[in-house]
């Protein structure tokens, strides 16, 4: 299915159906990993809130929640290289497990700025649960520990990824097709 934004095309790339299938196996890794250790999952708005709700609900363990929000993207396709504070998350970290959930680590800007500021709290443990990574633009010297999908470099909207603050709202991820060659267009 085509769909066209501000004169851009967008196709189908990760189904609603694999989206539901690889949210449930990390959320039953995640169980199998925190059991018994009660950790914040800290979810990153506002793109990591759809995501973050789902992997919530597919934990057999008790956890509890709080957010922060970062920005790097404003309305642009790619990142602006400079990481804002929005909003400062509520709870106490230190000496807890902390697993970050954001929506996309494309640069790896937002993940690094995040592990150093928690790890300033000194937790017992930071993690990093992504639903999409895009390992040919990230330059991160650190693991994420729960990776949903590795994609290409093209840009994508949908479940919590949005373009200009819309779209995040379409139940799969879709990539821009117009305009250059995509590995994953149909």
């Amino acid at each position: 299915m085509h769909l066209t934004v501000d004169k851009m095309t967008f196709d189908v790339l990760i189904s609603r159906q694999q989206i539901e299938q690889r949210v449930r196996e990390l959320g039953e890794q995640i169980t199998r990993d925190y059991r018994d250790k009660n950790p914040i999952l800290m979810i990153v708005l506002n793109g990591g809130f759809i995501f973050g709700s789902d992997l919530m609900r597919a934990l057999d363990i008790p956890v509890e929640v709080d957010f922060i929000k970062i920005s790097s993207y404003g309305d642009q396709l790619t990142s602006t290289g400079e990481v804002k504070m929005k909003k400062d998350y509520d709870c106490l970290v230190g000496g807890r497990h902390i697993i970050v959930v954001e929506d996309i680590v494309d640069s790896g800007l937002s993940v690094s700025f995040l592990k150093n500021k928690f790890e300033l709290q000194q937790p017992a443990s930071v993690a990093f649960a992504t639903l999409l990574h895009k390992p040919d633009n990230s330059r991160l010297d650190f693991g994420l520990e729960y990776v949903g999908f590795e994609i290409g470099p093209e840009f994508v909207i949908g479940y919590g990824l949005d373009y200009k603050q819309n779209w995040r709202n379409l139940p799969a991820i879709y990539v821009r097709v117009d305009g250059r060659e995509s590995e994953h267009g149909a």
